[in-house]
């Protein structure tokens, strides 16, 4: 059954939009099928109704990213067409649909990739704060970094601060060798290593050097007011009930954060008192806040990692069980 729908394209840059000699266009039509006619500012699309309703996701994204000065290439048209499936719908509920793609990159785009991330990633949406909770490999730190430099790019917020409790160097910093910088950069590397990933190096060192995008340590943000920001907190099964308690009281106006975890892998000398976990009876009801917890379903890395979380966790349950038994 065929059908026609109108977009209008007012105001958007439509050699941009189009691509050179309307290279953009063909690419479209010769996927789906789809006759696309611009004409006084809108563009006009018949065909098979799947293909229309896929064309007309494809075109909103295209018109965004050109609304946003991104550049966009014939590599991210043909990147956009892979994303939705050729008969317009999504490959699955979370896998095919371009609302959920968080970033386009040089080398592909990044999106959530399981059931739990992308609840993750809607709850980022919903909510001011939200804490990510799971197991590594996860991509807790690299769908919240993601997260962040979207806010940025959109300019839903001025500036990115990304932080972490150097808890291994603890009072012991001044016995490292080096400055500064070099002492803390070993526990903060793994920002870096993200940032990295989803900004080209010449501007993220300008954004560094402004002071747009600050990674510093959790023990820096004390005394401190974040306004027009989007902050994360990593490794946050690493601080105490105080250093819980002064990050989440940071925020200020338009602010929003994300704060990652891992429970099973608490570095501090009482597990009890990682403010990771007393948080989570803490905050309980508030909206604006939400909580999200990861699984072992939602590992992205080796797919070893996955079984090897899962014969961990068996092995502390049955560990947990005899010294159960054994002090009654």
């Amino acid at each position: 059954m065929n059908k026609v729908k109108q977009l209008s394209i007012r105001g958007v840059d439509q050699l941009k939009l189009f691509g050179f000699q309307d290279c953009h266009l063909r690419a479209i039509q010769e996927r789906f099928k789809v006759k696309i006619v611009p004409r006084n500012g809108n563009i006009h699309l018949e065909g098979n109704a799947s293909a229309v309703q896929a064309v007309e996701k494809v075109l909103n994204e295209m018109i965004q990213m050109v609304n946003r000065d991104q550049l966009l290439s014939e590599k991210d048209v043909h990147m956009l067409l892979e994303v939705v499936a050729v008969n317009g719908s999504p490959a699955n509920e979370h896998n095919g649909d371009l609302d959920s793609v968080i970033l386009y990159k040089k080398d592909g785009f990044i999106k959530p990739k399981t059931k739990g991330q992308f609840s993750f990633y809607q709850a980022s949406l919903k909510n001011d704060i939200v804490f990510a909770i799971g197991p590594a490999g996860t991509g807790k730190t690299f769908l919240a970094v993601a997260i962040a430099v979207a806010a940025l790019r959109d300019k839903l917020v001025n500036k990115i601060i990304l932080t972490r409790p150097a808890v291994e160097a603890g009072e012991r910093l001044g016995f490292l060798p080096g400055d500064l910088r070099e002492k803390i950069d070993p526990y903060l590397r793994p920002l870096y290593d993200a940032l990295h990933e989803m900004i080209p190096g010449d501007k993220l060192k300008k954004y560094v050097e402004s002071q747009v995008i600050e990674i510093v340590p959790l023990a820096y943000m004390r005394g401190r007011t974040l306004n027009n920001a989007f902050v994360i907190l990593d490794e946050a099964q690493n601080t105490s009930f105080k250093q819980m308690k002064m990050f989440l009281t940071r925020l200020g106006i338009n602010s929003r954060a994300i704060i990652t975890g891992d429970v099973t892998q608490i570095d501090i000398s009482d597990f009890r008192n990682s403010g990771l976990l007393q948080v989570q009876s803490i905050l309980t009801n508030i909206d604006g806040i939400q909580f999200e917890y990861l699984t072992q379903n939602d590992v992205v890395r080796h797919k070893l990692v996955r079984d090897i979380i899962k014969a961990y966790d068996s092995y502390e349950a049955k560990d947990n069980k005899k010294e159960k038994h054994s002090g009654e």
